[in-house]
């Protein structure tokens, strides 16, 4: 019988006790500022972005890995935890349209972070484009860790330099003081006790879908390389 790891069992408790904690914890109403229960998505959309970012810089460790000594099991990780930060950054991207649509009466605004993020994420599908146009597995893995990198760098321009810059309905842009966004006051330590879990919570939901992954290409890699 397979024993489950302790931080698959982790993940698990963190998940449930956000999506239960989550609905059920007190949060506040602050006066001027109709977040009502929408503040709840708190505790889903901003951990994927988080998760999102920690499997991204996972995915370059292990590209300049390859880059300094090449071998395909660098690139497999490289490349399967790049995939898992897509996709907790496209969940990032539907709980922020979710949210939008019920704060700013649309899901898609054409805000400076909305746009940011959007491009961001389809800097990373490029990445999954480039490698699939490749058919020599060294080239598509030596390109793909050098677009890997660029990809990762171009996160902080995209998501954290750009929006603060310009108008934004984001809390912490140019213009956002006093619209209906988050703003970090607005936060309790009740919420803070469920949000921070969730932080955890989601990157461990993100790792171990990856390690999923990273293990079918092993074995794939292997009956490939035994004929």
């Amino acid at each position: 019988m397979t024993r489950i790891s302790w931080w698959k069992l982790l993940c698990i408790a963190l998940l449930l006790y956000t999506c239960s904690a989550g609905f059920l914890v007190k949060v506040p109403a602050p006066p001027g500022v109709p977040l009502q229960e929408t503040i709840r998505n708190l505790f889903f959309h901003v951990p994927m972005w988080i998760g999102m970012m920690v499997l991204y810089l996972v995915s370059i460790v292990y590209a300049i890995r390859y880059l300094r000594n090449p071998n395909a099991t660098d690139d497999i990780y490289s490349a399967e935890f790049a995939r898992g930060g897509t996709f907790l950054g496209v969940l990032g991207l539907i709980t922020g349209m979710i949210w939008a649509n019920a704060q700013w009466g649309k899901a898609w605004s054409g805000d400076a972070k909305q746009n940011g993020a959007a491009i961001a994420v389809l800097i990373y599908f490029a990445y999954f484009v480039l490698r699939g146009s490749l058919q020599d597995e060294e080239k598509k893995a030596r390109v793909g860790a050098v677009y890997n990198i660029f990809a990762f760098f171009m996160l902080f321009p995209t998501i954290w330099i750009l929006p603060r810059l310009t108008e934004s309905l984001h809390p912490g842009g140019q213009g956002s003081e006093g619209n209906p966004g988050l703003n970090p006051k607005d936060s309790t330590p009740a919420m803070r006790s469920v949000m921070y879990p969730a932080f955890i919570g989601w990157t461990l939901l993100g790792v171990w879908i990856t390690t999923l992954r990273i293990r079918v290409q092993i074995i794939q890699q292997k009956r490939l390389a035994n004929g």
